[in-house]
């Protein structure tokens, strides 16, 4: 079966811009016909030995550049296999059952012998890790597509896949408009209470009753301030701490993540860092990225239930946030919010972290946000000098128009 493999660098743009790497495929059969379309971002973290009975965490993005060799297409079954790196490659399989078909594992190898990827590695092995696949009951002649962010872990590697879309069983030569949602990306919905009906009761005098007066919404007290961090193992200190107060707004309702109770976890890489938050009711991934020089949030999911018992799950993979040189922390006491998808908005405060460059398990020096910096206080010195110059300037216009008003009156 002969293949071809295209692949596709695009800009995404969210409520914050950030360039990411999306991997794009197409497989095609013997007549050169596309038999499977892939669109897909995968981030892995991976926990390999090194000496002295140590270990380490590489984290690394599917790339661009990948080969789809060893890819198949069938009637019923087909296989998307991506190879990348120096003996790298991750593949998912597909079965057709009528008209849905489903993914059965996803199979990741690793290369330990690449240095890039995994320096000071003591084994030279390639490994395999499969897991099951969340896709299931996807009509055939449909995309799947799931933009969430969603992690499966599968020790010791922790594969986490956002802004996929795929088509296992491509006809016509041409891929299908129509999509199936993973679960994630579907609104929640919640039916309307069922009220019994009641007897109005009569009427004793002719004085109409005041309307009732509307409860008010009650404020929430600030969030308490949570300390955070994650170890690469138990005997190691920490390479990713992280101090905040949170708030999560999903679409009317308001909740502040509570502290206590809560445990962390999350892994710790060389360009990568994830922060994993869970309480009883929520639970919280941050991912941070670095290109060397500066560090930033590049994505954010958050599911759970409300206090009603609604559930939710939103998630950004393209954020540019907290941003700071790397070896620092970003700080911002003041209160802040995100608008991070179009029914999620995330209030920090008193928010400290360091994803990178912890020494010693303590922060480094802190770059500030400018809210909390010295600067803050002359925007609204700039804007009331502006609104002063103008006026004098109309002033000053007005009393000039007068003056050659004056003269032109005298001059008949």
């Amino acid at each position: 079966m002969y293949r071809h493999a295209s692949f596709v660098l695009f800009l995404a743009f969210g409520i914050a811009v950030q360039r990411s790497n999306c991997t794009e495929v197409t497989v095609k059969d013997d007549n050169d016909n596309i038999c499977l379309y892939a669109k897909l971002s995968v981030n892995f973290t991976v926990s390999y030995e090194v000496a002295d009975d140590k270990s380490k965490t590489a984290m690394f993005e599917l790339p661009v550049d990948v080969s789809t060799n060893g890819s198949t297409c069938k009637n019923t079954s087909s296989m998307l296999k991506l190879n990348f790196g120096e003996g790298h490659s991750w593949s998912v399989n597909f079965t057709a059952n009528g008209n849905m078909y489903d993914a059965d594992t996803i199979t990741f190898s690793y290369n330990l012998s690449d240095a890039t990827v995994f320096p000071d590695s003591i084994s030279n092995d390639t490994r395999n890790v499969t897991a099951k696949a969340q896709i299931t009951k996807v009509g055939i002649d449909t995309c799947y597509s799931c933009r969430s962010v969603d992690t499966i872990e599968s020790a010791p590697v922790n594969q986490t896949l956002w802004d996929v879309l795929i088509q296992a069983f491509v006809s016509s030569n041409s891929t299908s408009e129509n999509i199936t949602s993973c679960a994630a990306d579907v609104p929640s919905t919640t039916a309307a209470p069922t009220t019994r009906p009641t007897t109005a009761a009569p009427v004793t005098n002719s004085s109409t009753a005041p309307p009732p007066t509307p409860t008010p919404t009650p404020t929430l007290p600030t969030p308490a301030t949570g300390r955070y961090s994650v170890k690469s193992d138990e005997n190691s200190t920490a390479c990713l701490i992280a101090e905040f107060g949170l708030r999560i707004a999903v679409k009317d309702v308001e909740m502040n993540f509570e502290p206590n109770g809560t445990t962390s976890s999350g892994s710790c890489g060389v360009n990568s860092s994830q922060l994993v938050l869970t309480s009883n009711a929520v639970t919280i991934t941050l991912t941070f990225l670095n290109d060397t020089k500066k560090f930033h949030l590049h994505a954010l999911n958050v599911t759970g239930k409300t206090g009603s018992g609604v559930a939710f799950s939103e998630a950004n993979g393209n954020l540019s946030l907290w941003e700071a040189a790397v070896g620092s922390s970003y700080m911002c006491n003041k209160e802040q919010n995100y608008t991070i998808t179009g029914l999620l908005t995330l209030y920090t405060f008193d928010l400290r972290v360091q994803p990178f460059g912890v020494k010693k398990g303590v922060f480094s020096t802190a770059e500030e946000c400018f809210l909390d910096s010295d600067l803050s206080f002359l925007v609204p010195i700039a804007v009331g000098v502006a609104l002063s110059f103008l006026i004098i300037l109309v002033l000053i216009s007005y009393l000039i128009g007068r003056r050659k008003s004056r003269t032109g009156y005298q001059s008949v």
